[in-house]
């Protein structure tokens, strides 16, 4: 079994992720159809020149440095709150942050500005938004964490802009899947893997990290909140099961786990895209490219499990060396892997 450490999966999940966003964002707000009369058959979708991205890109490197000074400063915890709200707030401040990015997003950001305001009051708590598991890549790729660190983080920088339970446990789903990938899974046992982390942590409320963001919801409790968010994830991992069962390559996997605008069906449709291609990892871009629904999104997510599976030597040097923000990408995905 190759090493993370020697196929670079930290590096090879950025860069796909970023590849997959690149990819995706003209094809965005189109249906099938129309992406093929406008950009040809999908199987040959070539890398847009220049290669730009959009917010998913941008957001997964803001997270990304938040996390950096975070264990700059020592062991991660639930202070990582504070760098990872600069980071954001720098996002959206910045002359680049003009990618049609998510409106939870903007609102949250802009909370998230006042000094006066504990995060939680920021967190757009009905919103299960993809724009949460979007950006969570870097914390499967992390060196270090126990599982205790890595969900309460993936679920924490959710929280600081999708608030509603589903976001918070798409988003630990979707690093949990990371990791075990980077760490070399077996891709036809991923999904029992991950319908086994989400039933076994379906009642775990992370006070620790999250504080008491679940009383700006309507439920009766903590386990009650978060408990709705696992079922929402365990139903669409039954759904993304069944379409593995009688897989169809040729047809749009929106079809099978829906078009990715909100988490659960994001983290499930980019899976999907990758499991039907695992080693043919541009083929699955292009597939989670060539979609009805959130294009981008879904083909990040798409770009960070292959990836993270295949490690960097997984894209083309063409296309890894012109994608945007190559360099930080590059930069953030050696530490991990060092």
């Amino acid at each position: 079994m190759t090493t993370t450490l020697t196929k670079r999966a930290a590096t090879g999940s950025l860069i796909g992720l970023a590849l997959g966003d690149a990819l995706g964002y003209p094809t965005e707000f189109h249906g099938v159809s129309t992406i093929i009369d406008r950009f040809g058959p999908w199987r040959a979708m070539s890398l847009p020149t220049p290669a730009l991205v959009t917010d998913d890109t941008q957001m997964t490197l803001a997270l990304g440095k938040g996390l950096r000074t975070a264990m700059d400063r020592g062991v991660l915890g639930p202070d990582m709150a504070e760098p990872v709200r600069q980071e954001f707030i720098a996002w959206n401040r910045s002359p680049e942050n003009n990618r049609a990015p998510g409106n939870t997003c903007l609102r949250a950001c802009a909370l998230l500005e006042r000094p006066d305001l504990p995060w939680q009051d920021a967190s757009q708590i009905g919103s299960k938004g993809c724009g949460a598991n979007m950006r969570v890549a870097p914390l499967g790729l992390v060196p270090g964490l126990s599982d205790e660190q890595r969900a309460g983080a993936a679920q924490l920088q959710s929280a600081l802009t999708h608030g509603h339970p589903t976001a918070l446990a798409a988003s630990d789903l979707t690093a949990h899947a990371v990791r075990l990938l980077a760490h070399g899974a077996e891709p036809a046992e991923l999904v029992g893997l991950l319908r086994s982390y989400a039933e076994e942590n379906r009642s775990r409320y992370h006070e620790r990290w999250l504080g008491d963001l679940w009383t700006r919801s309507q439920d009766p409790g903590p386990e009650h909140f978060i408990a709705r968010g696992w079922d929402e994830c365990l139903a669409i991992l039954g759904r993304l099961q069944d379409a593995l069962r009688s897989p169809s390559p040729e047809t749009d996997p929106c079809l099978a786990t829906g078009e990715g605008w909100i988490a659960e069906e994001a983290m499930a449709t980019g899976l999907l895209s990758f499991l039907l291609f695992v080693d043919e990892p541009v083929t699955a871009l292009r597939r989670a490219a060539c979609t009805a629904g959130d294009s981008d999104s879904i083909a990040c997510l798409a770009g960070a499990f292959a990836g993270a599976y295949l490690g960097a030597d997984a894209w083309p040097a063409e296309w890894a060396d012109r994608i945007e923000y190559q360099g930080e990408l590059v930069t953030l995905g050696a530490l991990w892997d060092a």
